[in-house]
């Protein structure tokens, strides 16, 4: 079997729980935690930030998720009070992407555009949660998303760490993965 075969196949089977913002039913921290472990767009983005920042090393291993952590939450903070973009799961979409390719190549940026990217992924991703959430639940459904989102950057982190290094094959992998799950993410 292809690796193209392989890849849609793995789609097909995590189509349901790829719908990136199905709706915040429960309105609790708990709930909150659990919607980035849920959604595979969510869950590679998180992980690629660790991995990328980890991959870059320095200082970047902690400024890059401390920086989409409090830009996530200054977006849902917009959101809550009625800030949206419209079309925004296409920009979901297309930060799935822009990870995946930053996973893939080895192309060195300057700092502040390594973080400038970051925050604007983040507050994409802020945004969209902040619109669907009311201010009343929103700061308890939020605060358990950005508890995720912080443990899924340190996973990340620790795949990129020297005692668990994932083989650069293996990081690559995951950034194909998620360039085609962004491209379909944009296509439905």
């Amino acid at each position: 079997m292809n690796i193209a075969r392989f890849l849609a196949l793995g789609l097909l089977a995590f189509s349901p729980v790829v719908l990136a913002h199905p709706g915040h039913e429960s309105h609790s921290v708990v709930a909150g935690f659990m919607h980035p472990l849920t959604g595979l767009d969510h869950l590679l983005v998180m992980l690629a930030v660790g991995l990328w920042a980890g991959r870059i090393g320095g200082a970047a291993r902690w400024q890059l998720p401390l920086t989409f952590v409090v830009v996530m939450a200054l977006g849902a903070m917009l959101g809550m009070a009625g800030y949206a973009i419209a079309g925004i799961e296409t920009f979901l979409a297309a930060t799935v992407m822009a990870l995946g390719v930053l996973l893939v190549i080895s192309l060195k940026l300057p700092r502040a555009l390594q973080v400038g990217l970051v925050a604007v992924f983040a507050l994409f991703h802020g945004l969209a949660h902040g619109t669907e959430l009311s201010s009343e639940q929103g700061v308890a459904v939020m605060g358990g998303m950005l508890a995720a989102t912080a443990v899924l950057h340190v996973v990340g982190l620790v795949f990129s760490a020297s005692r668990w290094r994932l083989p650069v094959l293996v990081q690559s992998l995951v950034g194909c993965t998620m360039v085609v799950l962004g491209a379909w993410l944009m296509a439905v």
